[in-house]
């Protein structure tokens, strides 16, 4: 009977040691999901910026040939003052 109890201490300790390793593996597998959506949202956040950026990308390019036709317009009408002052 003593074999036995020595068996049973024995297990019910190795049964401890496996539930104290098990607590850190669920730890970890909880963050990994947590990990896995804030990655999720990240990615999500990075195609909104991404096509923010290619919308301003685009606007910036409007506003420079804006910028263009005013200073051509600006420039003729420069020259056509000047042309004017000096009749």
């Amino acid at each position: 009977m003593a074999q036995l109890d020595l068996i049973a201490a024995q297990l019910s300790a190795a049964l401890d040691r496996l539930e104290e390793a098990v607590v850190p593996l669920k730890d970890a597998r909880t963050r990994e999901a947590e990990l896995a959506a804030e990655v999720a949202a990240l990615r999500e956040e990075r195609e909104r910026l991404l096509s923010r950026i290619a919308e301003l990308d685009e606007e910036a390019r409007a506003l420079g040939a804006v910028t263009d036709e005013v200073e051509g317009r600006l420039d003729n009408a420069i020259t056509e003052i000047r042309a004017a002052l000096a009749r």
